[in-house]
């Protein structure tokens, strides 16, 4: 089964199971054409988080491919700019996308490691199709465009208006939208695998395009891009163990916020006391999370500190009926794509995609079609953080593929978009499932909130879907939540996708919020 925020990408992902390839084969075949075909969420431009299960091995892995700063891309240097990190603009794409590293590093694991019969190639089918031939615009690419009005004004960078408006800009997109620049770089991909992405041609043309926009991206700094395997973390939670990814990712904010509610009851509770809960312990985990996420590799991020259960104890005899008050933090924006796989192997997959911000810094690199990604923009400007910029850094991320284990094997494989929401979403969905007795879809579907300062806002403001109704809003509020209803189906709480794993087989769920589909065979 495979389930993405695309049909076309998870009817890509499921023609490959169909062929005899595994769940990482699948995950790869929707992640290169949901990199065509849902642009505005993510591409090949962007960065990639995998958490494996070798079904035969029963090991679970970890794959960063996720790019580091620009050699050049100095806090010395941004700072003379500005107060802030710039988010759009060529000045933005200052960290090396990561994506096709992944890819790369994914297809190598299931053709050695898992003895996959698929080649590199074939995975780049239907992609190529969608990239050439055109695709209907989804739902959600004209709803993002048009919510997305600071890209498409004269206030844009000049570099985003002669680079993206003539294919992205809302009075561009017809009924059918084909993008043949970056039909030329897949098929390049296709041919000569990631290193062609990174240290040929098509690399120097990228570099070339990208310093056209003003970027300080380069040829070597490409060059020198790497994906790293490394160890997943792990909390108990209800006799099993809930699974994400380290830093630089915030999975340690998630799997703090499961472990802090394992000392509550959750499953008989009304809704304004389980939202209420699940918020008070977000807000907990967050105020670790903003003060010390960064890149592991170049300081040291308490993680076992943070994770530790004697302390996770007396943070959650914090927690009271009274809302706590807000935390402060960096906005965590964050338009992205999670897809999940798994296969009758036991082997599973959850995939985070992303450009960061919709359409990311909003530059394609020259004649590439290759829309460069912003990530850079959470990088700190304050020496004294440790997610400071600094060069060949990478930036604190929001991205987190998850998993739940039981008996040591996954349960369920889940991930949403969303950046401050992810933690959140990813706990409706494992409490909502295990705690509350709810059904795949029944969890997705569901009414979600966001508690968080993301899509610029600079509120803390607790955001409920309009489903929960007047009275669990009111109770909110009379709780000192400053509760703001939001549409009954909101982009903002994510677009989540899982699946669960069960004796008789696989049962998985797909958010009508996106314009996905949970397929299997």
């Amino acid at each position: 089964m495979v389930a993405s925020p695309h049909v076309l990408a998870s009817r890509a992902g499921a023609a490959i199971l169909e062929r005899g390839g595994n769940a990482v084969d699948a995950a790869l075949a929707a992640a290169i054409t949901i990199a065509v075909v849902y642009p505005h969420m993510n591409g090949i431009g962007g960065d990639a988080f995998w958490l494996v299960f070798d079904g035969p091995r029963g090991e679970l892995r970890g794959l960063n491919a996720a790019g580091r700063a620009a050699a050049t891309a100095s806090r010395e240097a941004y700072a003379r700019r500005g107060a802030a990190m710039p988010v759009r603009g060529g000045a933005a794409a200052l960290t090396v996308p990561g994506v096709v590293s992944g890819w790369w590093e994914a297809h190598r694991y299931s053709r050695e490691r898992l003895g996959s019969p698929i080649a590199w190639k074939a995975l780049f089918d239907d992609a190529l199709a969608h990239a050439r031939d055109g695709f209907p615009v989804s739902p959600g690419q004209r709803r993002v465009t048009a919510a997305t009005p600071a890209l498409f004004t004269a206030t844009a960078p000049a570099e985003v208006q002669r680079t993206l408006w003539p294919l992205f800009h809302p009075d561009a997109l017809g009924e059918r939208f084909r993008q043949p620049a970056l039909a030329g770089t897949l098929a390049a991909i296709a041919d000569d695998g990631a290193e062609a992405f990174y240290r040929g041609a098509l690399a120097r043309r990228l570099a070339a395009g990208a310093a056209e926009t003003g970027s300080p991206l380069t040829a070597a700094d490409l060059a020198e891009h790497r994906a790293d395997w490394v160890e997943p973390l792990r909390v108990a939670y209800r006799g099993g163990e809930a699974v994400s990814f380290p830093p630089p990712t915030q999975g340690a904010a998630a799997l703090a916020i499961l472990a802090m509610l394992e000392g509550f009851e959750l499953g008989s509770l009304g809704d304004a006391d389980y939202v209420h809960l699940v918020v008070e312990a977000t807000k907990l985990a967050f105020e670790d999370r903003d003060r010390g996420l960064a890149d592991p590799a170049v300081v040291d991020v308490p993680v076992a500190r943070w994770l530790d259960p004697g302390r996770l104890a007396r943070r959650r005899a914090l927690i009271s009926r009274r809302a706590a008050r807000p935390v402060g933090g960096p906005p965590a924006e964050g338009d992205t794509i999670a897809i999940v796989a798994a296969d009758a192997g036991g082997t599973a997959v959850s995939l985070i995609q992303s450009l960061y911000h919709e359409f990311g810094a909003g530059v394609i690199a020259g004649d590439t079609g290759v829309l460069l990604q912003n990530r850079g923009a959470f990088f700190s400007l304050d020496p004294a953080h440790p997610n400071c910029l600094a060069p060949r850094k990478r930036p604190a991320s929001t991205l987190i593929p998850s998993m739940y284990l039981a008996g040591g094997r996954p349960r369920l494989v889940y991930g949403t978009m969303g950046g401050e929401g992810q933690p959140q979403t990813q706990a409706a969905l494992v409490t909502r499932l295990i705690d509350r007795g709810l059904g795949p879809q029944a969890a997705v579907e569901a009414p979600r909130w966001l508690y968080g300062r993301t899509w610029g806002e600079p509120t803390r403001a607790l955001r409920l879907e309009a489903r929960f109704g007047e009275a669990v809003a009111d109770d909110l509020a009379r709780r000192g939540h400053e509760v703001r209803v939001v549409e009954a189906w909101s982009d903002l709480m994510g677009h989540a996708h899982v699946i669960r794993v069960d004796a008789g087989g696989l049962l998985g769920a797909s958010d009508p919020r996106a314009d996905g589909a949970a397929l299997g065979c």
